[in-house]
This record gives structure tokens, C-alpha cells and sequence, in this order.
């Protein structure tokens, strides 16, 4: 009889939500835009907000600096029509943060309304029903993401953790051994010991 694998999702999940962002040439191009970190600023502590933002670059800068008010500025950007599918995806992520996960559910699905291959929102929402426990939308988010860019490597870790968990044993160690080629040179254990787990149960 095969041994009972157990694959606790938030302690093996590579779980973070993924905001959009911008090329950061956008901020440090503008005329009015300060070089915090350079030696040659002598007002190096003042940091003063390009005038020609969009309402959604107005709400990233708050956001990165952590601000309060970048909540409000993202919903501006929606009222605005201003990078709507953008805005929703990062402001579930504050919803997220401030504990509230069905309103950060609701938000990566109205991005989704918006832009339906939105990428961000379809791996954010894999984590978020991977985190719940329901695997089945968590896959079909997961494999939503692998398609939209194949070349990110967490969520091939992800979905083979959620082919584990539902026992398609055979498409978990597929999937987490491309996981450890394309992570060459990162850490890869978690991938390695579910592999060497899964092999062991089955006898493989």
C-alpha cells in the first residue's frame, strides 16, 4: 500500500501576490522626478511627484512607497478608465494585505472582466485558491498563467505542488522537474524533496 503524502500548501506553496508594474524609466525620465539615491543631489530628501502621471502611475508610486491613500488612487484609476485591469489586479493585492480575501478575490476578477488574459490576476488568484484549499481553481489558474508566460518559473512549482495534491502523481513530478531546470541555480530543495516523496510513495 502507497504511503500517504502530505503536501500542506502554505508552508510548500511559493506564495506572493505579483503587482504590475512599470518600466521604472517611467518615473526617472520626468524633469521633476529626484534621484533619492544619488550622491549628487543635494536635495536628496525631498521627493516630489511628476505632475503628468496617469491616475494608474499616480496610484503605483503611492503604493510602492506605501502609502494609505493608494487604495483610493487605484479605484481613481478605475473611474478614470485608466489601466482598469491593472488597477483592479494591484489594489486586491491591498485588499489581500489588509486581510480581506474575498474582496481580493472580487477585485482579480473584475481585472479578469477587464482583461481576460490578464497575467498577474490569473497567478495571483491560482495562489489565493491554492491558500483555501480549492485545487481545482487553483490549477485551472496556474495552467491559465504557465500558458500566458511559460517562462516563469514559480508557477510550474505551484501547479506541480497542486498535481501532488491531487494525486496526478505522474504530472507533478513532470512538472517539478521542468520547475528545477528552468530554477537552475536557485534553491530547488522543495521541488527535490516532493519529487524524491512522490517516487518513494509510488515506488517509481
Amino acid at each position: 500500500m502507497a504511503n500517504i503524502i502530505d503536501f500542506p500548501v502554505k508552508e510548500n506553496i511559493k506564495f506572493g501576490l505579483r503587482r504590475v508594474k512599470k518600466p521604472k524609466e517611467i518615473y526617472l525620465k520626468r524633469s521633476s522626478q529626484i534621484d533619492l539615491f544619488s550622491p549628487l543631489s543635494s536635495e536628496a530628501n525631498v521627493y516630489v511627484l511628476p505632475t503628468d502621471l496617469s491616475p494608474f502611475e499616480h496610484a503605483l508610486v503611492l503604493d510602492e512607497n506605501h502609502e494609505e491613500k493608494a487604495d483610493e488612487a487605484y479605484r481613481k484609476a478605475i473611474s478614470s478608465n485608466d489601466c482598469v485591469a491593472d488597477a483592479y489586479c494591484n489594489l486586491g493585492i491591498l485588499e489581500y494585505e489588509a486581510g480581506k480575501i474575498v474582496k481580493a478575490m472580487d477585485c482579480f476578477t473584475k481585472s479578469l472582466k477587464h482583461e481576460p488574459r490578464h497575467f498577474e490576476s490569473h497567478y495571483n488568484l491560482g495562489n489565493l485558491y491554492s491558500e483555501i484549499g480549492n485545487l481545482p481553481l487553483a490549477k485551472m489558474h496556474y495552467e491559465f498563467t504557465k500558458e500566458l508566460q511559460p517562462g516563469f518559473p514559480d508557477v510550474y512549482f505551484n501547479l506541480g505542488l497542486v498535481y501532488a495534491m491531487t494525486k496526478d502523481f505522474e504530472s507533478a513530478v513532470k512538472i517539478l522537474s521542468h520547475y528545477k531546470e528552468m530554477a537552475a541555480g536557485v534553491d530547488s530543495s522543495n521541488a527535490e524533496k516532493l519529487i524524491d516523496a512522490i517516487k518513494k510513495s509510488l515506488s517509481l
